[in-house]
């Protein structure tokens, strides 16, 4: 809810009669600059990411819980 409220916010102002062109250019290239760095961060952590290579051994003896299955009781 907020961000939807922020954005119209930098909507309404972009729309501005008042709004100078370099106004716009400016907040364009930040955000474009924000948005190349975010990219490359996501890139760099999914590289650098863990991989499983052999499975986990199960901690107890017990059954996997099977999908679809509800483990609760009513009163």
């Amino acid at each position: 809810m907020e961000q939807k409220f922020k954005l119209r916010q930098i909507e309404d102002a972009l729309n501005h009669p008042e709004t100078k062109k370099e106004d716009i250019i400016t907040v364009f290239m930040a955000l474009q600059q924000q948005t190349f760095i975010l990219g490359n961060n996501i890139t760099n952590l999914l590289k650098a990411w863990p991989t499983v290579t052999s499975p986990v051994p199960p901690t107890t003896d017990e059954e996997p819980y099977k999908f679809g299955t509800l483990f609760e009781t009513k009163d």
